[in-house]
């Protein structure tokens, strides 16, 4: 399978010197696409392609050709993400903001591995006619498997984000359990098997560090406001902004790791072979005020949209993405439209209000595992219908809780 692990290096002043202008010069490669996309559009009435913006690129930039290939990658596939999200009726803007830094990426002939002495030699490009002196770093322990690409990326300081094919296949599941999961912004993971079996995993934890992450930067705004730009006042206080916003990236990532580890631990254990996940995409969309069109829509609160934008359900789906995959559990998304809302005895439709559904007909549920139930009934049936589900005792877990109940 395909792994990417970051992990720090060692290398001289002068190399890491360089190596910070190796994203400069990305970043310059990436602003110079925008330029000549934006030109070829505005001539030829059309979007310039791969081919064409490589060609425009090509052996203008100090850097290795495969590096600078990789650049005009990026911005394609942002491009085309950009309009795929604009046909489902979402206002995405298509790439337009200049960049500072820009991730710097060798591929298979772009860089030398020492596995004796640990040691990653990088190749550059021509310079004035010359090729450059290459770029050594050392790196303590180095995946074992097939190193495809490596990628310079920055968190609180320089890492590699090295790919590798790590030499594992799956082994064959012959399981014929489907679980669904339901995901929510209070609790991250709510799922439910066919045969009555259900978790919880809350994310609150999550929502507080988020929340004193934007108490923070709140109040360094306010003291940026006082500050001239450029200032040493302001170049610490935005040195202070990002330390903290890297401090809650990890946090997260440390959680979510944990949030998707349980969930997969729940599942062998429950011999799952299939996971339908509820599509949640556009959920943290459209949060500014009542349109004119429907001036009856009820309006977010700020605290509301806040949360929802913040919503990292999008990261905790690509954990769960690959750690199934490795354990041949198949992975499937489909629309979850109205399942927190249908009465699945009734079919009437109600927002419910609290962490319980109650109906009118008398059917009562916790709110999110009948969430999870009509996405499973969705799944099977193409409806939403009672499935006669006996719901066991709700297992309650905490990122951290490792299996404890």
């Amino acid at each position: 399978m395909i792994r990417v692990k970051k992990t720090p290096f060692q290398t001289n002043k002068e190399s890491l010197s360089r190596l910070f202008n190796c994203n400069r010069i990305s970043a310059q490669v990436y602003n110079d696409c925008l330029k000549i996309s934006k030109a070829y559009s505005k001539d030829n009435g059309r979007w310039i392609n791969k081919t064409q913006l490589q060609q425009a690129t090509k052996r203008k930039y100090p850097l290795h050709s495969q590096s600078i290939q990789a650049v005009c990658h990026k911005y394609l596939d942002a491009r085309n993400a950009a309009r795929e999200a604009r046909k489902k009726g979402y206002k995405n803007r298509y790439p337009y903001k200049q960049k500072k830094y820009f991730p710097t990426k060798w591929a298979k002939d772009g860089f030398y591995i020492d596995y004796d002495k640990g040691k990653i030699t990088f190749s550059m490009g021509i310079k004035d006619g010359k090729r450059q002196k290459p770029l050594s770093v050392k790196v303590d322990k180095l995946p074992s498997g097939k190193i495809k690409e490596i990628e310079l990326v920055y968190s609180g300081k320089l890492h590699l984000a090295i790919t590798y094919e790590d030499g594992y296949h799956p082994k064959e599941n012959n399981s014929k359990t489907i679980a669904a999961i339901d995901m929510g912004e209070i609790h991250s993971i709510a799922s439910v098997t066919e045969n009555g079996e259900s978790l919880i995993i809350t994310a609150r934890q999550l929502r507080s560090i988020k929340r004193l992450r934007n108490k923070k930067h709140s109040q360094i705004r306010k003291k940026l406001s006082r500050t001239k730009k450029g200032s040493r006042r302001h170049r610490k206080l935005r040195r202070a902004m990002h330390s903290i916003t890297n401090k809650t990236d990890r946090q997260q990532q440390d959680i979510l790791h944990k949030t998707s580890h349980n969930f997969l631990k729940w599942a062998k254990e429950n011999e799952v072979k299939t996971v339908v996940v509820g599509d949640v995409e556009g959920v943290q969309r459209n949060t500014s005020a009542r349109k004119k069109t429907n001036p009856n829509k009820k309006r977010r609160r700020r605290q509301v949209s806040q949360k929802l934008s913040q919503w990292s359900f999008g990261i905790l789906l690509t954990y769960l993405a690959y750690k199934l995959a490795a354990n041949s559990i198949e992975l499937v998304c489909r629309s979850e439209a109205y399942t927190s809302q249908t009465c699945p005895v009734c079919h009437r439709k109600k927002k419910p209000s609290g962490r319980v559904y109650r109906c009118h007909c008398g059917y009562c549920e916790h709110r999110d595992i009948h969430g999870a139930k009509n996405i499973l009934s969705l799944h099977k049936y193409g409806s939403i219908q009672n499935l006669g589900i006996d719901v066991k005792q709700i297992t309650y877990l905490r990122p951290a809780a490792c299996g404890k109940k």
